[in-house]
């Protein structure tokens, strides 16, 4: 499952699968705010110029320009570092787009404390929080290089807002070619009986070298990629801990308002079980290798192994 052999950005699948798209939809329209080469869509931008529109430092003003296009029956994509948008332009997310329902797509990299060496001020830790509790809002954190291309070929095909959470750094391939994808719908992709984890994006890399490590010591963990943060995918989740008693969820992300937390929201109304939130504990980041920063803030696999015995004891 896990090929270390291979690594790949997910920000890199969406300028290949973006470009890719555009060739057969005339009505794609992508907007940029400044960072084209680093949000990977300088690819089209190369191709169909008269498609881009360029709009500078200036987030709010180029949601609101993809949100007219939207109106005017484009698919636009707006894109950006995930601190900037949604993180800059989220009255424009909320008022423009969600609430006129519109074809927005809202695909943003350098998420998480995986961007490394920018440091705080581009590490995007709040992101899915703010942009979960928008209404009609569909959001995705894919797990690998080949999901982010099934996800761009899924929201492309749908009419309405789509908030895309990518990273910068190269990871593991998780899934391949066959691996299904479909916008709500969770993957078990290990199947276990002691304890349920459930993830999104990249960092599934240090869930599965904890599940590898915990393997030699005879404990089954059942592994859940819910690369759909919402809509949440309801009955695989609790499906898997009405197995197996206990729940760890574990995400590049405050552990305050993410996909953790929306899990928590469910299972409380509907299955409680001895439960564990791995994500960043109410702090900002700091410059570091990714590495780094997972080994500090205790989101490594070490320490993931650490919580797993300790929630197993419960």
């Amino acid at each position: 499952m896990l090929k270390k052999e291979i690594k790949k950005s997910t920000r890199d699948a969406y300028g290949e699968e973006l470009l890719s798209l555009a060739k057969k939809d005339k009505k794609i329209i992508v907007v940029s705010a400044d960072l084209p080469e680093s949000t990977r869509i300088h690819h089209f931008a190369q191709k169909f110029p008269q498609r881009f529109i360029e709009c500078g430092v200036a987030e709010q003003n180029a949601l609101g320009i993809a949100n007219g296009l939207a109106l005017a029956g484009k698919t636009a994509y707006m894109s950006s570092f995930a601190v900037f948008s949604p993180g800059r332009n989220w009255d424009q997310l909320r008022v423009s787009v969600c609430y006129s329902n519109t074809n927005v797509k809202i695909v943003s990299t350098h998420s998480g404390l995986a961007v490394g060496e920018d440091g705080a001020s581009h590490q995007a830790l709040e992101d899915i929080a703010i942009t979960r509790c928008l209404p009609n809002l569909i959001v995705i954190a894919p797990v690998d290089y080949l999901e982010t291309k099934k996800a761009l070929q899924a929201i492309n095909k749908i009419k309405g807002p789509v908030y895309l959470r990518l990273t910068r750094n190269k990871t593991n391939i998780i899934t391949n070619t066959k691996t299904p994808f479909k916008i709500g719908q969770a993957n078990i992709i290990k199947k276990g009986k002691d304890i349920t984890i459930v993830a999104c994006g990249p960092i599934m890399n240090e869930v599965l070298l904890a599940a590898k490590e915990l393997r030699k010591k005879k404990i089954s963990i059942e592994i859940i990629n819910n690369h759909t943060i919402k809509p949440l995918d309801k009955k695989t989740i609790l499906n898997s801990i009405k197995k197996t008693k206990r729940l760890m969820t574990v995400e590049d992300h405050q552990r305050h308002g993410g996909m953790g937390s929306a899990i928590i929201e469910m299972m409380a109304q509907n299955y409680p079980v001895p439960t564990k939130i791995i994500g960043v504990n109410d702090t900002f980041g700091e410059s570091g290798t990714p590495e780094q920063l997972y080994k500090k803030y205790h989101l490594n696999y070490k320490d993931i192994i650490k919580e797993i015995l300790k929630l197993l004891k419960k």
